[in-house]
């Protein structure tokens, strides 16, 4: 259990708790919240298909000693406890954690949450580019694998049978029929 400092927060802001201390987790805009969204479309309509887990959306998780809140993430149906989902943060990592780059986003500490992550058991960290339309999957720091925008990203050994073409990620519906 982590002890934060007395700090008063904004209650219409997002944070993360990351070394005992608040830190603000940037207001996604609306590129990043369109990616979000589409890729958790493509991701329920499998799992409705394929009852493997949930889906979370901007959920909080135990990560190691932090809080953390990815922008969406996949826990498995035989993780979640016979009683049911949390009433507040989930008390351990999920299988997958999806983060989307912000403009703002430093390299350092991107990589510094994604290892974070693969330390603290989840199985998958997936790192969306909205600027250069890839997905790169993590595994550990030496199993990665990279999907340009021109692909279909896949996850046999999270989500067997799962293909989605990312330019349905990265390209909004409306854009497509415009185009």
């Amino acid at each position: 259990m982590s002890t934060t400092t007395a700090v008063a927060l904004d209650p219409d802001k997002l944070y993360e708790i990351v070394d005992g201390q608040p830190e603000e987790k940037e207001m996604p805009g609306a590129r990043h919240g369109g990616i979000c969204t589409r890729l958790a479309i493509k991701l329920g309509l499998y799992l409705t298909a394929n009852p493997l887990g949930e889906l979370y959306a901007e959920t909080s998780f135990q990560i190691g000693a932090n809080e953390r809140i990815p922008d969406l993430a996949f826990v498995s149906a035989a993780r979640i406890p016979t009683e049911g989902e949390p009433d507040t943060k989930w008390p351990m990592p999920p299988d997958l954690a999806v983060e989307v780059i912000s403009p703002n986003d430093l390299y350092e500490k991107v990589y510094a949450k994604v290892m974070e992550y693969l330390a603290a058991g989840v199985k998958q960290v997936w790192l969306v580019s909205p600027e250069h339309h890839t997905v790169t999957i993590y595994r550990s720091a030496t199993n990665i694998t990279a999907f340009p925008g021109d692909s279909e990203l896949v996850s046999e050994d999270l989500f067997p049978g799962f293909h989605c073409p990312l330019r349905e990620i990265f390209t909004s519906p409306v854009s497509r029929q415009q185009a």
